[in-house]
């Protein structure tokens, strides 16, 4: 649930507590719970500790839920909300001013109500940052620690114009994704619904004229009626089990230890484990470089542009790298140590951008290049998906057919 208030305002008076998740220097993950007024404050206290925060969640206290905001606000209003934002700062207006403007303009009643809550919370003392981090869905940790960064540094509307770039990019790739997909997963449900409709309409038809003639059928025929005759006196069970199954594995990748488990072994399949490498880097590369020309200090941006990978067994690579920055090694060396989303080449022109002085130019245009490698990489994924699925489907039903065919090849001899 999301909060609409600060917790601390509640009856009691009580310091909120704060569950988090950090990693320490070795890359081992840390749980405990903190009492802080802010989830700045959380952060500064899990800094100080020599961990790097991954998760802040508020605790829910005295067994009180917390309020959430009626009615759905999308990602294209989260985007113009911080589109607008970034304008008006922009024209010297103030935070709390832009914010009302912002909820009063508002078309939707679900975005007015978030956008007032926000102002509300902002008004009575509590910082953009902190705000924004009670909605989790609609500001997630890397958006929320970008405005933290903005805030500290005081240019928080440069920080909003390059957070809604960044958005749009990332929807636009993201886009590319999906639709490079949609054509093989159309082919996979309509051979499946074709198989299915073989089993338990056209194979039992067959079987019963079979049935009639006496005889030995073929190995293959008589296969595929016992998995017709399978499918159709235990559908009830056969449904269960897949729904088992579907349950069991959500599940398990609902734990962080699955996740990182089947994201390991989707980096080990050909095609797909390079081109969910190449997404994360591109995803890194443009965080970063949009963090560091924002003038984040370099170590900050490190944390905040790991955490915008989106692969945490690609993430936990970096944890090393970023303590070895911090130790005073350059970018281009630590980032040696992370041979899946830099290639040789990428450091080498990491190195020669650092020594010039233009990292920030640098790391968005191996971005861009990087988005234009895996468009191309998709494309070509694509092209050999499509004609591979309908060389399984061919294979499928062509077995299935001749299966039943064969029968009738040799009808004199069943006859008899």
């Amino acid at each position: 649930m999301f909060l609409e208030t600060p917790l601390w305002k509640d009856r009691n008076k009580r310091v909120p507590d704060f569950r988090y998740k950090a990693v320490d220097s070795l890359g081992n993950i840390v749980e405990d719970t903190v009492g802080a007024a802010s989830r700045g404050a959380v952060v500064d206290i899990i800094s100080a500790k020599g961990l790097f925060p991954s998760e802040i969640v508020a605790a829910v206290q005295s067994g009180k839920k917390a309020q959430a905001i009626k009615g759905r606000v999308s990602k294209g209003e989260v985007e113009a909300f911080t589109r607008e934002l970034s304008s008006l700062l922009s024209a010297g207006v103030s935070l709390s001013k832009a914010l009302s403007i912002i909820s009063r303009e508002a078309t939707k009643p679900a975005a007015r109500r978030q956008w007032t809550a926000i102002h509300d919370q902002v008004v009575g003392g509590m910082s953009l940052a902190d705000s924004l981090a009670n909605w989790p869905k609609l500001f997630p940790p890397v958006y929320v620690a970008m405005i933290r960064a903005g805030e500290t540094g005081g240019f928080i509307e440069l920080v909003l114009e390059q957070i809604a770039d960044f958005r749009s990019r990332e929807q636009d790739l993201k886009s590319k994704v999906v639709a490079a997909l949609v054509y093989p997963v159309v082919l996979a449900v309509l051979g499946g619904l074709i198989l299915l409709f073989l089993l338990i309409y056209f194979i039992p038809r067959f079987s019963s004229i079979f049935a009639e003639f006496g005889g030995t059928l073929p190995p293959l025929t008589l296969g595929i009626v016992s998995v017709s005759e399978m499918v159709m006196k235990y559908w009830l069970l056969l449904v269960g089990v897949i729904l088992f199954i579907v349950l069991s594995v959500k599940n398990y990748l609902s734990r962080r230890q699955g996740r990182m488990a089947f994201e390991r072994l989707l980096l080990k399949v050909p095609v797909f484990g390079a081109l969910t490498a190449k997404f994360a880097f591109v995803r890194f590369a443009r965080m970063l470089g949009t963090l560091v020309h924002a003038g984040v200090p370099l170590l900050s941006a490190l944390k905040v542009a790991r955490e915008a990978i989106g692969n945490e067994t690609l993430a936990e690579t970096l944890t090393e790298a970023i303590g070895k920055v911090r130790r005073g090694i350059s970018l281009a060396q630590s980032l040696r140590d992370c041979p899946d989303l830099f290639s040789g080449s990428t450091i080498e022109m990491i190195s020669v951008a650092e020594e010039s002085g233009r990292l920030d130019g640098e790391l968005v245009r191996l971005a861009t290049t990087g988005e234009k490698e895996l468009d191309r990489n998709l494309k070509m994924a694509v092209s050999l998906a499509e004609p591979l699925m309908l060389f399984v489907m061919a294979a499928l039903v062509g077995t299935v057919v001749i299966g039943m065919l064969l029968p009738i090849f040799n009808l004199q001899e069943l006859i008899q």
